[in-house]
């Protein structure tokens, strides 16, 4: 090994501060250097803890069998602006985004927004919405998917199954495709769908007279019935729960079967959970966790329903104008 090598190995061993005190006397080719192989060493995943102790011992005569959280950004950030200034240390960093780009050129595409993401695989063949997919985080592939048209998710799903068979190189044009699509898409958004829409204008009608509100809705339904009926539901949704008042809340809940009740709180939301628990009897609470220590996993269409059944009767109090609600 060499000795700038050798150094770099050092400075991956130590924290920040003990790295700034033996960079500061060094030239500033010397320190570029140092850092350049700090680089090299971390993307090519070739760091050998057992090397590491043994230069740490001999330039230190302290043996450190374990790194210490090593990263790069903060190297930059903590070290080489201290030592170098700024502009130099966005050198290095402009260089370190060209090395890891080299070694996985799907750097880029999972720091892209899911927005972005959606739109640049517009169009795109499915063997490409397939690789783009498979190289995400599993959240992130998730958000994606749910987000292609359903015709267009289906067959990139298809070829998800048979990705081994597409060669290193053609991942490598495809991440290629897909990044140069992705620099005239930055900072884009997707379009905003039919029920977010849907939901801001059942709020604006919530808030209005009671008596005004019913002659919206009335002539909303004469136009198109389908339509009236989803604002009607979104004007109090599963979300609403933790903002409606106690008093009321307990009221609403007397009548919600317990079966039900369990149901629609598996897997819920703390806050939601909370709130209805908190607005509860101790004897239906106690009653509420037997069934949920009874319950089999159930089908997502089955929690689904159980909400509908507990939300029901808080749209109905809303429809009649007697429920009351709480500033968030």
């Amino acid at each position: 090994m060499t000795g700038k090598q050798k150094a770099a190995m050092l400075l991956m061993s130590l924290d920040t501060m003990t790295t700034v005190e033996l960079l500061k006397g060094l030239p500033s080719e010397d320190v570029h250097e140092i850092g350049m192989e700090v680089v090299r060493i971390e993307v090519s995943g070739r760091r050998d803890s057992e090397e590491e102790a043994k230069i740490v011992q001999e330039f230190c005569g302290a043996l450190q069998r374990e790194s210490r959280g090593f990263s790069i950004k903060g190297f930059i950030n903590d070290v080489l602006v201290k030592i170098l200034g700024r502009d130099k240390a966005e050198q290095i960093k402009s260089q370190i985004k060209k090395v890891s780009e080299k070694k996985d050129p799907f750097v880029i595409v999972r720091s892209a927004s899911t927005d972005e993401l959606v739109l640049a695989l517009k169009g795109e063949h499915p063997q490409t919405m397939a690789v783009i997919v498979s190289e995400l985080s599993p959240k992130k592939s998730q958000e994606v998917l749910s987000l292609l048209d359903e015709e267009a998710r289906l067959k990139a799903v298809r070829k998800m199954t048979t990705l081994d068979t597409v060669s290193s190189e053609v991942k490598h044009r495809i991440a290629t495709i897909v990044i140069e699509r992705l620099k005239t898409l930055q900072g884009e958004t997707l379009p905003e769908g039919q029920q977010q829409t849907l939901r801001k204008l059942a709020i604006t009608l919530s808030g209005l007279e009671r008596d005004l509100r019913d002659r919206l809705l009335e002539e909303l339904r004469k136009q198109d019935e389908q339509t009236s009926k989803m604002v009607r539901n979104l004007m109090i949704t599963w979300e609403d729960i933790p903002s409606i008042a106690d008093r009321t809340m307990q009221e609403l809940l007397r009548g919600v079967d317990g079966k039900k009740l369990a149901l629609s709180l598996y897997g819920a939301d703390k806050r939601i959970a909370q709130k209805i628990r908190a607005n509860i009897s101790e004897r239906a609470a106690a009653m509420l966790d037997e069934e949920i220590s009874l319950m089999q996993e159930p089908l997502e269409k089955e929690i689904l329903d159980a909400k509908e059944e507990v939300i029901k009767p808080i749209r109905e109090a809303n429809e009649a104008g007697t429920l009351r609600r709480v500033k968030q």
